[in-house]
């Protein structure tokens, strides 16, 4: 066991109801991007409580605490904040049966299905468990609490706001996931982590003309057809097989009747790269079909694009990554694994970019070990529900206890006296 975490134990154990409580609460009342007001709420009031000074409301949502404690490194811990606007099926006591209005204007279930109330409440024990062990350590310890992660607005946003002119520059950042791996795991990966992500929407422009008379048209749901076709060979063609890319069409809307040739048509597409000249490549390559095949149908004017949200690379410092999995490794033993890089995306490398200081991000395992081990033996670990599933319910413990103590242990290896 790390000798800090070995130190701060009785802590950890007494934090320990507060962050299962905190996490409760959370999760039967999750929010979506940017209208986390009760969660930041909570959070702000349990940092004050801790003794940190918190300032609220920045990126609009966001909360940040500064606890100071002495000469030494500045250390950022991360976590985010917002919900999906999905419906939750686990069955559990506590499940969410909220709905809100999104940013469309529409009324939607809400759930915390990708593990953000975890992680929020693993920030507020692990910063309610330093502040009462000031003796054990030396330094700054900034605390940043961010909203929209799953519209990849909240880092930008918060950093739009003045981060990093407001607050202390971290010598470090580090950061966590809930993901589906046995409870008790911790899963690490030097380089890049994650993928960047890149979703747009692409509108094609026709003519309007009646079904049954064609040749007084330009019909948009044809060439934009053609279009989402030909988008599938910039990966079989276009990029290397040694390249990790996708591209996913995963909405295509046209029309209002099947005798109306419509007007317009729009597609919506995301992309996943692991190198950002592949993704450079990709996003050119885009928007060269979609013009190519609009003008192919003699489109009156090119299609217009429009950004949904882009998430950077993720790409793990190599000497923070060792650093950190050494002590991980002192603390969890054959609980700390080395995993591959994960297909999501996330904005917290916005904050080492943009800082232009080190980061690690790392995997925090929640499927209860005798269903880990279950799926195993059948051949079914494919098949567990994880992020973004109604069906995810994470094991309350040993994960709120697992994901405090890596929080802890990675921020000793620069605090800890």
């Amino acid at each position: 066991m790390s000798p800090f975490v070995s130190f701060l134990s009785d802590r950890i154990k007494k934090a320990l109801p507060m962050v299962e409580a905190t996490y409760k609460d959370l999760h039967q009342n999750p929010e979506l991007a940017l209208q986390e007001a009760r969660t930041a709420g909570i959070v702000a009031q349990k940092l004050r409580e801790a003794g940190f000074e918190v300032t609220e409301k920045v990126g609009r949502t966001g909360v940040v605490g500064i606890l100071k404690n002495g000469a030494g490194p500045t250390v950022m811990l991360r976590a985010d904040m917002d919900a999906l606007p999905m419906k939750e099926d686990t069955g559990v006591p506590y499940a969410s049966t909220k709905e809100a209005v999104n940013a469309k204007g529409e009324t939607v279930p809400v759930a915390h299905a990708c593990g953000h109330d975890m992680h929020t409440s693993w920030l507020v024990g692990a910063a309610t468990v330093l502040a009462q062990a000031r003796e054990a350590w030396h330094g700054t310890l900034m605390t940043v609490f961010q909203p929209a992660e799953e519209t990849a607005q909240g880092a930008q946003a918060m950093i739009d706001d003045g981060l990093l002119e407001r607050f202390p520059k971290p010598d470090v950042i580090l950061g966590q996931h809930l993901l589906q791996f046995r409870a008790g795991t911790v899963g690490y990966h030097a380089g890049q982590i994650l993928t960047s992500g890149d979703s747009l929407l692409v509108r094609f422009f026709g003519k309007g003309a009646h079904g049954g008379m064609p040749q007084n048209g330009i019909d948009p749901i044809v060439m934009a057809s053609a279009a989402v076709l030909r988008l599938q060979t910039i990966v079989s063609r276009e990029i290397s097989p040694q390249a990790q890319v996708v591209v996913t069409v995963g909405e295509f809307h046209g029309g209002t009747a099947e005798n109306i040739i419509p007007a317009e048509a729009y597609i919506k597409l995301n992309v996943r790269t692991t190198d950002q000249a592949a993704r450079d490549h990709v996003l050119a390559a885009i928007k060269r079909i979609c013009v190519a095949e609009a003008r192919a149908s003699n489109a009156p004017k090119d299609p217009e694009f429009e950004e949904i949200n882009s998430y950077p690379l993720t790409v793990n410092d190599a000497e923070v990554t060792r650093k950190v999995t050494d002590a991980f490794r002192g603390q969890f033993g054959d609980q700390l694994t080395e995993v591959p890089p994960q297909g999501a995306s996330e904005d917290f490398g916005r904050y080492g970019n943009a800082w232009k200081a080190p980061y690690m991000y790392w995997f925090v395992g929640g499927t209860a070990p005798e269903k880990y081990d279950q799926a195993v033996r059948e051949g079914a670990v494919d098949r567990l529900p994880g992020p973004h599933s109604p069906f995810w319910a994470p094991a309350l413990y040993p994960t709120l206890q697992t994901g405090l103590e890596t929080m802890l242990t990675a921020a000793s290896v620069w605090l800890a006296k």
